[in-house]
């Protein structure tokens, strides 16, 4: 008794210390940016200085150099205003898109679901020369309607695959049921399917979101201007400058951009995960 008593402390006590060192390691970039961004220059430079604490008395100077001195306010305006047309888009065309082949295509759709995938694995270095050529014959450069074009081309095909899964995991005996009570195919997807699905659209909607924000070729590649820039790129563009780096500023703007994000993952967690793994329908 006292042996397995014994066991399950020690179980306890490696669980603990596990789930404190992936807490540690994933804190640690917010804790540095933190610091760093309200870090006087004289304290961040001083080698004979602890990097980790506030040798000197904090400072709001980067923050208003970043608020005052660039267009940080109008790249996070780009940025949600580009990310919310793209995932308006994504899910217009993967929702249907997915339902058609999970369902209407019989034994071709899973093939044709992973031949659409398999378009999302190219990488962008290839193919933002060609595009460039459509943006400008289109006479969309320098615009953000540039992105807003562009972005579906990798969002949707990942979502059509993500969403065929938790389709297929979906019984077609509800779908038959409400059609038996006098719902159209297409009334029964859009009042049976897809609320039964957030998991998977919660899933979709933030992994859109996310890469938009983290996305960083085509948009160095179509926007030009300052005041067009996306978080992505203003950021290294406009606070890097030749070999001078302005350290509080790239880390309040990189806190500033990421906390909505890790608290949108933090908040929808569990459907996230659900939707990845399709257990949220048993």
């Amino acid at each position: 008794m006292q042996t397995s008593l014994s066991g399950r402390a020690f179980r306890r006590i490696g669980h603990v210390l596990v789930i404190t060192v992936f807490t540690v390691a994933l804190a640690f970039p917010f804790y540095w940016m933190l610091v760093t961004s309200f870090k006087q220059n004289v304290d961040l430079y001083t080698m004979a200085n602890n990097p980790f604490i506030f040798n000197a008395k904090p400072t709001l100077d980067h923050l208003t150099f970043l608020f005052t001195q660039t267009r940080f306010v109008r790249w996070l305006g780009n940025t949600t205003f580009v990310g919310v047309v793209v995932v308006s888009i994504t899910l217009v065309l993967a929702l249907p898109a997915a339902y058609s082949l999970a369902r209407l295509s019989g034994r071709w759709g899973e093939r044709v679901g992973i031949g659409i995938f398999l378009t999302y694995l190219v990488p962008p270095t290839l193919l933002f020369i060609p595009l460039s050529r459509v943006i400008a014959y289109l006479g969309l450069q320098d615009s953000l309607w540039a992105l807003i074009l562009v972005y579906p081309s990798f969002t949707v095909p990942f979502s059509i695959w993500l969403l065929m899964g938790f389709f297929k995991a979906i019984p077609r005996e509800l779908e038959d049921a409400a059609m038996v009570d006098g719902l159209t195919r297409f009334g029964a997807f859009v009042k049976m399917v897809i609320p039964i699905s957030t998991s998977g659209i919660l899933t979709v909607v933030i992994f859109t979101f996310t890469l938009v924000t983290q996305e960083f070729v085509y948009a160095l590649t179509f926007l030009s201007s300052e005041e067009n820039q996306m978080i992505g790129t203003g950021i290294p563009i406009f606070l890097v400058r030749g070999d001078v780096y302005y350290w509080g500023a790239l880390m309040a703007a990189c806190l500033i951009a990421t906390l909505p994000i890790a608290f949108l993952y933090n908040l929808f967690l569990d459907r996230f995960i659900a939707g990845f793994t399709v257990g949220a329908v048993k």
